[in-house]
């Protein structure tokens, strides 16, 4: 592991003798210590005789058990096929370097009777909580039905709501975006009478707008609108073939929907001379055209397979997934920075532009999807995913990831010019996301005790996960630092002899007031959802229930600084000032994302699990293919 990474395994250290392999002199030692006629053997030469037979036999015992023992990556294929530990062995001094090589530790294990203490602890503290969290998951669907009314009143059929303004404004191409990423949201919380208006509208306004509309965008319009009908589809039993357990139309309608609109965006892809899609499509032209600059942002081309495999797994036509899949099977051909890439890549070309490389705006949902897309698909030719997952990832920890000073919070920075230019100790709150992210990769959706149980995890993994703990810790001081306990845009770091220097956060009282930097162009607070949706991960596979009190920490705070009392809540220009200006916006992810990740954070854990669901980078659960069929 590099000398310049801020964070080793020494952050993961497990001191267990039960789990660590002891060498040879220190099985002979504790022999000989621990016998308590060692001296009446020394005193005759058949006590000698025996000793020096002792000796020998306990040194071909563990000699033989370390021959034994395969290190952690047999079993894993080298470039030429073969296995690690197969290559050792047919080589001459194969043996020998086996005896001279340190076996590695196994992860921790819990014994049979600290998994049944441990389970019992946990049931207890459910049953003590249950009330409360009862309680708190209430509120966040009042403040969903709050938000949903301001819209309904003022923007129904709109993409999103002007709070302050009392009226609506298409900004997303205007297929009522706020609509559809609203109702899995209702589904889950079981909100009916939302479902039933969203359903409705969908039925009879949705078919005119996705046959009449113009110009939208592939990556927006897919996991906003595409995902939301998908989702909708599936958590109404259309593609169980059950009765609907909601209110509102027939599940085929969503099902209808999203074809039709999946055959128009399917233009980006068709028209471009590269696997690389184009960023924008006329709806009622069924044509595609690139960006301005001509250029397609990379997170936003890799963040749509998982929509286009499964209306694919649904109609069973292959070539919604065949176009998707070719732009991750493409990007796996380019040449990366330690599995990082660039935030711009060429629909004319099909090479990436530029050299900034980042984790925030451009560049975050490509990573997610590495992984996400991997395990919708487990057990296909998709595996290649998984190893671009794990090269990215060893790319952040080595090129990214940077402690501040004076406190040592871990976070994410950016490489603006790539990996010979300098290092920004900028970190987007749309990298928030990340946490989760690692999480999931690590224990692939189980929590950490069963992986644990199991034996599934590697030392990597608990690395990983340990990582995700100490970057969710700096994404909710990002919140606390500031005078509304709201998270900033953006945060800037001090770093050991880069100090940044300029305006705190405005809580006085916060630790790291000097560690994180608020400049006031990135005060702004737009809703969004990255911290608790890290939050809702990290709670269902760690079952630690201080991501509960964080995520109630931030809801409160959301409803105190931006709810409208005439409905709906609002953006903010600036959260390191009471009162904060207000910018009179509600995203349409506030109802399809933060709440739904709030509400789901405080329900228990057979609500979406995670072993059996993927969320699209819109919250849009969509269910693992693998083990649905």
């Amino acid at each position: 592991m590099s000398k310049s990474l801020p964070y080793s395994m020494k952050d993961v250290h497990y001191d267990n003798a039960k789990f660590r392999q002891r060498s040879v002199s220190q099985v002979i030692s504790q022999a000989l210590l621990t016998s308590s006629g060692k001296r009446d053997y020394l005193k005759c030469s058949t006590g000698k005789f025996l000793l020096l037979l002792l000796i020998g036999g306990l040194a071909y015992l563990v000699l033989a058990n370390k021959g034994a023992v395969h290190p952690v990556s047999d079993g894993i294929a080298n470039n030429d096929g073969s296995k690690e530990g197969e290559s050792l062995m047919t080589h001459g001094s194969g043996k020998f370097r086996r005896f001279w090589r340190k076996p590695p530790r196994l992860p921790p294990q819990l014994s049979p009777d600290e998994i049944i203490s441990r389970n019992r602890s946990i049931q207890e503290s459910m049953k003590r909580e249950e009330p409360e969290w009862v309680a708190r998951q209430q509120k966040v669907k009042d403040a969903f039905i709050h938000a949903w009314s301001g819209y309904k009143e003022y923007a129904m059929g709109y993409d999103e709501l002007m709070p302050l303004s009392h009226r609506g404004v298409d900004g997303l191409g205007g297929l009522g975006a706020t609509v559809i990423d609203a109702l899995d949201t209702a589904m889950i919380m079981g909100a009916d009478e939302v479902v039933y208006e969203a359903g409705s509208w969908i039925e009879k306004h949705l078919p005119e707008r996705i046959e009449g509309k113009g110009q939208v965008n592939l990556f927006e319009t897919t996991i906003r609108v595409l995902g939301g009908l998908l989702s909708a589809y599936h958590l109404s039993g259309g593609d169980q073939e059950r009765v609907p357990e909601h209110k509102g139309p027939k599940p085929s309608i969503y099902l209808e929907n999203a074809k039709n609109l999946a055959d128009r965006l399917l233009t980006a892809f068709t028209s471009s001379p590269s696997d690389i899609p184009y960023s924008d499509v006329v709806l009622r032209d069924k044509s595609a055209h690139p960006a301005p600059d001509g250029l397609s942002s990379t997170a936003e081309v890799a963040t749509v397979q998982l929509e286009f495999n499964y209306l694919s797994y649904l109609t069973g036509d292959a070539k919604y997934s065949v176009e998707a899949m070719k732009v991750l099977q493409h990007i796996k051909t380019l040449p990366k920075v330690e599995g990082l890439v660039p935030i711009y890549i060429s629909p004319q070309t099909g090479d990436f532009n530029g050299d900034n490389i980042r984790l925030g705006s451009r560049g975050d949902s490509y990573y997610e999807y590495l992984i996400k897309v991997w395990l919708q698909q487990k057990g296909t030719n998709f595996s290649y995913l998984y190893d671009m997952y794990v090269e990215a990832i060893k790319g952040v920890r080595h090129l990214l990831v940077r402690k501040s000073v004076p406190n040592g919070l871990l976070f994410v920075g950016e490489l603006p010019y790539g990996r010979e230019g300098g290092f920004s100790p900028k970190m987007d709150h749309l990298v928030c996301f990340l946490p989760g992210t690692l999480a999931l990769g690590a224990t692939k959706g189980l929590t950490k005790e069963k992986a644990m149980r199991e034996n599934l995890l590697t030392f990597e993994d608990m690395e990983n996960l340990k990582l995700a703990e100490d970057l969710a810790k700096t994404c909710v001081e990002i919140y606390s630092v500031t005078s509304t306990g709201l998270a900033p845009e953006i945060a800037y770091f001090n770093i050991e002899g880069n100090s940044e220097g300029g305006p705190d956060g405005g809580n006085k009282s916060s630790k790291y007031l000097h560690d994180i930097i608020i400049k006031p162009a990135d005060r702004h607070n737009l809703l969004r959802p990255e911290t608790v949706e890290s939050l809702f991960v990290l709670y269902r596979i760690t079952g630690d229930s201080k991501y509960r009190e964080w995520g109630w920490q931030i809801f409160e705070a959301f409803e105190k600084y931006t709810k409208i009392d005439s409905g709906g809540y609002t953006s903010l220009d600036d959260v390191t000032i009471i009162p904060p200006r207000r910018r009179d916006k509600m995203e349409t992810f506030f109802l399809g994302e933060t709440l739904k990740y709030l509400y789901l954070l405080f329900s228990n854990s057979t609500t979406i699990p995670l072993d059996q669901y993927v969320f699209n980078t819109e919250a849009h659960p969509i269910p693992i293919i693998s083990r649905s069929q």
